[in-house]
């Protein structure tokens, strides 16, 4: 399937039915009075957040989704039956976006969660909503509302503890296919990966955490170089960075130290918040350095990229140094998981007297 993961659709709840003037007409009833209904509801429009998909493909080639309007009252004291609503199945991490003002309306966060992102317009009143001891025979109606419609963008951004950044050939694939159940494309020639990925790494019972590759960045990504910085996107919900750095490139001219350089650059352009994330570096590919020249390797690389940070050494082919870096991984999305769920420290000034 295609990876789409931005889109444009137009979409239209439905119209109120209008109101009925009608009058109870029956055989020796001088007097029946009105008995006109009130239109039907228009139909809304949803959005749920569908876990099964991951990709806006479906809204590329079907832009226009509309709910049926509201039926208009009638006579017999009968109101309009209510338009259907329509529901459309989004992947989970979606923002919903006004794409003539670029205001953010909705995000999609959690499985199953549910939203209203168009209202159906409330139906007219019939002629028996106007009687009074005054009036007896009302001969007014009011027209339905109409829907609300709405040009929306629609972007999804992948919902991940752990992002996988760096150069094409990098190994990040393989990275991912090894330490969890991702299994995308991987070969033994050079070539990039051309969407997002993502897999779930289990640690142990009840212990696991979500990584996501995205394909990789090169230098003058911020002026169109490459696919540009389109899937960093998928990058700014994670809670930590993981720099993967090949140390054995395919070409020997190649400097992995300017590489790394180049990719915090383009990450700086991009966001910010991003840049200022946490970011550990990984050192990949050793099973391709001979094991006499792999510390003296190592501690060239970071000597010169002048990193302080965590450093792992791994060779994602053969799994070498992958537990460590899997234990560390969780150890960390673990501790900001209960830093998000500590409670707020309240000044004791502003606390709320107790009961006692």
């Amino acid at each position: 399937m295609k990876f789409v993961d931005e889109a444009y659709i137009d979409i239209a709840a439905g119209d109120g039915g209008n109101g009925c003037v009608s009058f109870r007409h029956e055989k020796y009833k001088e007097f029946g009075g009105p008995n006109g209904g009130d239109g039907g509801r228009g139909g809304h429009v949803y959005a749920v957040a569908d876990p099964n998909l991951n990709t806006l493909v479906d809204f590329r080639y079907s832009r226009r989704h509309e709910a049926r309007r509201g039926e208009h009252g009638m006579g017999s004291d009968m109101f309009g039956a209510a338009g259907d609503d329509i529901t459309l199945k989004m992947p989970v991490g979606t923002i919903i976006t006004d794409a003539e003002t670029g205001e953010v309306l909705y995000e999609l966060l959690a499985p199953g969660e549910t939203i209203t992102i168009a209202k159906g317009g409330d139906g007219g009143f019939g002629n028996l909503r106007f009687k009074s001891a005054i009036n007896r025979a009302p001969r007014q109606k009011t027209p339905g509302w109409p829907g609300e419609k709405k040009s929306l963008k629609l972007e999804l951004k992948v919902l991940a503890d752990v992002g996988l950044l760096g150069m094409p050939n990098a190994g990040k694939s393989t990275l991912i296919a090894a330490i969890s159940n991702a299994r995308p494309k991987i070969a033994d020639y050079p070539f990039t990966t051309l969407h997002p990925n993502l897999g779930v790494v289990r640690v142990g019972p009840e212990q696991s955490f979500v990584v996501a590759d995205i394909p990789g960045l090169i230098e003058g990504a911020s002026e169109g170089a490459g696919l540009g910085h389109l899937f960093l996107r998928h990058l700014q919900r994670t809670r930590l960075l993981l720099h993967v750095v090949d140390l054995a490139p395919f070409d020997e001219a190649v400097d992995p130290v300017a590489q790394a350089k180049a990719i915090v650059g383009e990450l700086k352009k991009y966001d910010q918040a991003l840049y200022e994330k946490p970011r550990w570096l990984v050192l990949n590919k050793l099973d391709m350095v001979p094991e006499d020249k792999r510390a003296a390797l190592v501690k060239d690389f970071v000597k010169r990229y002048k990193y302080k940070g965590p450093v792992f050494e791994i060779s994602a082919l053969t799994r070498e140094g992958c537990e460590a870096l899997i234990k560390a991984i969780y150890q960390h999305v673990k501790a900001q998981q209960v830093a998000e769920q500590a409670p707020v420290e309240v000044d004791p000034r502003f606390a709320e007297p107790s009961d006692s």
